[in-house]
């Protein structure tokens, strides 16, 4: 039986903060849909204290941002741009569009087609993230979406460089300074300046996430998601140091960032819970890891590894690194979670930023059904089908007829046999199910 040596806090705690943003969002998005531009206007003059004459950044904007980069920061933003190009190409290559004759005279066929266009929002605030740029923008750039609007709310009064930047050279076609709920929702639902968008993609802070959830339906997104999780699975072959490290690291991005360690070793376990304190005592961001890790921060002892998969299964975290004897194991056994980083060489942190994968992952459980964002994700795939023979459609067309009437559809029944009588010659009379072959005419 699985033991916590370290709980955060209970589910309906975190439940009752979902409420309190769930009533905020669904204002700020009424407010948008009913006043368009002044209502973005007044929520980013609120919010973010920045009130530009258009949201929408000019080409010579754009180049004054970039100028602000130096030559070392775009060359980092290049070589991790052409690491996740190079990714996204080949899941882009293993996605074929296929046709098959299913019977002769009968081909079906399936078409993997770009969505024509899409909101890729950058979080900013305290932790810029430039690297969601590359995610969002550059995936989309090599899935071939016709209009990519890129968005993040400025940083102390004006657009960030270094995000301005990776937007753009991503390929970005609209690059907005704009935050928040009022950036998705103004991508989503259009306003008099921004022409809406068909999907949103990219991760956020609660109220974020919010929106995107309300806004499902309308337009599509990639996923849902909540506050950055991060688990490590670690046995004896690790130290401590190490696996207090990599919960930090994550714990850092908010005040509600989920840290788990499973693991099999009390040893380990135990010296953990002390390497995190000395941590917390040298850490810049402490004050931030140190609240998630108090509420959302979890130890759990396991008796073996079958029970630290079971268990992990069930929670479906966002990151899972795995440093044991048997990394391998794990990437073959488990269903659940949004990517896995093997191996003590292998981190979180180089996920996120530059190795190639895509961050914008499942969080809440959610990798129990979806995976993260991928180039697929920008790709819809639609079916298609030919009847080229007579022969074909008279028999493919019978079975209709008979399975239509059997559901008690006859109009469906007539659209067959229609062609049953003209391309098959055979006499079906008006509403009724076409007769079986050999049956008496």
């Amino acid at each position: 039986m699985a033991e916590y040596l370290k709980r955060g806090k209970p589910e309906a705690e975190r439940a009752e903060d979902d409420a309190k943003t769930r009533t905020v969002v669904e204002g700020i998005l009424s407010d948008i849909e009913t006043r368009g531009d002044a209502a973005v206007r007044d929520l980013s003059t609120k919010f973010d204290g920045y009130t530009p004459e258009a949201f929408r950044l000019t080409p010579s904007e754009i180049e004054a941002a970039m100028s602000q980069v130096s030559t070392r920061e775009m060359e980092d933003i290049r070589f991790a741009q052409d690491q996740i190009r190079r990714f996204a190409e080949a899941q882009k290559a293993s996605m074929r569009d296929i046709e098959v004759e299913t019977l002769p005279g009968v081909i079906l066929g399936h078409r993997n087609i770009p969505v024509n266009s899409v909101g890729c929002y950058v979080p900013g605030g305290k932790f810029p993230m430039v690297a969601s740029a590359h995610m969002s923008v550059l995936t989309a750039k090599v899935a071939g979406v016709g209009r990519i609007v890129a968005s993040a709310p400025p940083v102390g009064g004006k657009p960030h460089p270094a995000i301005v930047a990776a937007m753009h050279e991503g390929g970005a076609d609209e690059i907005l300074c704009l935050g928040g709920v009022q950036a998705v929702g103004a991508m989503a639902l259009g306003t008099e300046s921004i022409a809406p968008v068909d999907m949103l993609v990219g991760p956020g802070n609660a109220f974020v996430a919010e929106a995107k959830r309300q806004l499902f339906g309308r337009v599509g997104i990639d996923l849902f998601a909540g506050p950055t999780e991060t688990m490590v699975i670690a046995d004896d072959t690790v130290d401590a140091e190490l696996v207090a490290t990599d919960l930090l690291g994550q714990a850092e991005h908010g005040y509600n960032s989920p840290a788990c360690l499973i693991t099999n070793s009390r040893t380990l376990a135990e010296a953990t819970l002390a390497e995190v304190d000395r941590l917390l005592g040298i850490l810049p961001t402490a004050e931030t890891a140190s609240a998630s890790w108090q509420d959302y921060g979890d130890v759990i002892l396991c008796e073996g590894h079958d029970e630290i998969l079971r268990v992990a299964d069930e929670m479906a975290y966002e990151h899972v690194q795995v440093m044991t004897d048997r990394d391998d194991w794990y990437l073959e056994k488990m269903t659940n979670y949004g990517a896995l980083f093997l191996g003590p060489r292998t981190n979180v942190a180089n996920g996120d930023k530059v190795i190639g994968t895509n961050h914008t992952l499942p969080t809440k459980r959610a990798g129990r059904y979806t995976g993260g964002l991928w180039v697929g994700k920008f790709l819809k795939t639609h079916s298609y089908q030919k009847v080229l023979t007579d022969e074909a459609a008279t028999l493919v067309g019978e079975y209709g007829s008979r399975l239509c009437m059997l559901e008690g559809f006859v109009g469906h029944a007539e659209q067959c046999n229609i062609r049953v009588r003209r391309y098959g010659g055979r006499n079906v009379p008006y509403g009724e199910g076409a007769p079986y072959r050999g049956a008496a005419e």
